[in-house]
């Protein structure tokens, strides 16, 4: 755990979220500023910066954040019709907390570019 990371706090329980899923190294809950009717930010339990910290022993933390978001997926409605898993690595990418994060976004056609 970070001192400093809002993430690591949420998991401490020391800041408010809305859980929508839990498993022992992850967790999910809802985006303070969703960018569409389903957003949810999936965790792993482990203080990570970002993918680009990621490295060859870190497959299973990566696995268990995407059987994750497709348990969000599904219990959020949108397994069937579509959904969006995004990583943002860094400033220009809008990577706003230093945590490892995956968004799962969906409930609307989302077009091309990303937006």
């Amino acid at each position: 755990m970070a001192d400093d990371c809002l993430f690591c706090k949420i998991l401490a329980g020391e800041v408010p979220s809305s859980e929508v899923h839990s498993t022992g190294g992850t967790y999910a809950f809802r985006d303070i500023n969703p960018q569409a009717p389903t957003h949810v930010l999936v965790i792993p339990r482990r203080h990570i910066a970002n993918a680009g910290d990621l490295g060859a022993g870190d497959g299973g933390v990566l696995a268990e954040m995407i059987t994750t978001a497709q348990a969000v997926a599904a219990s959020e409605g949108i397994a069937e019709s579509g959904y969006r898993l995004v990583f943002n690595v860094g400033d220009d990418a809008g990577n706003l907390v230093p945590h490892l994060h995956l968004h799962v976004l969906g409930g609307r056609p989302m077009g091309w570019p990303p937006g």
